[in-house]
This record gives structure tokens, sequence and C-alpha cells, in this order.
């Protein structure tokens, strides 16, 4: 298991190369725990989050059997790219953090994909 440490420089490591290529697009955030995932459209520039998604809240929670899984994180992929048309966000940059870009965080990535959102 990785360090504390080591677990916040691969993030970001990863922030630092997005920055690189992200212009003035937004940035798709996502935080796994062992139980939930969570999701938000964050305008850097700003500093303000645009649209947020997370298996927490209680629409999400009563249809999911478990928080901590590939279907539950497709669920919020797809809400988090409904709330981010609403908000008029069509492109980002995707910011997997310190995850590798498999199981849980690409479902959640594919479903964003699908309901719209470009990256």
């Amino acid at each position: 298991m990785a360090s504390k440490e080591s677990t916040q420089r691969r993030a970001q490591r990863v922030r630092r190369q997005l920055k690189k290529v992200a212009g003035d697009r937004p940035r798709l955030s996502v935080y796994r725990s062992s139980k939930n995932i969570y999701a938000q459209i964050i305008d850097d520039s700003k500093g303000h989050t645009l649209a947020a998604a997370s298996t927490l809240e209680k629409d999400v929670k009563g249809s999911l059997k478990t928080g901590a899984d590939t279907a539950a994180a497709a669920a919020i992929g797809k809400l988090l790219a409904e709330r981010a048309a609403k908000a008029g966000v069509k492109d980002v940059v995707f910011d997997r953090g310190p995850y590798i870009y498999h199981g849980r965080v690409k479902a959640l990535a594919d479903a964003a994909r699908e309901g719209g959102l470009n990256f």
C-alpha cells in the first residue's frame, strides 16, 4: 500500500500534467474511497465547483446496492454529465488523481463521456 506522501505526490504530478494541456477547460476531479465515489467539475481559474455528484446523495443512495462498485460509479458519471450540461459545461479535462484509470474510475469516465462530456 502506498504511503500518504507518495499518493499526494502522484496526484500532484497528474495535476501538473493536466495544467499543461487543459487550456481554459474545467477539471473533472474524482475521489474514490473504499465505500463511495465522488466527482466534481472545478473551474480552477475562479476556484469554483461547477457541478458535483456522489454516491452519498439521498436520491442516488436509495437506487444503488452499494456505493463501491462500477455500477455506482457509472450512475455518478451519468448524473454528473447531466448536471454539467445544466451548468453549460461540455468540455473538461479528466483528473484521475492518484488512482489508476481502471475499474470504478474508468466506469465513471465512460459514463460521463456517454452523457455528453468531452475529454
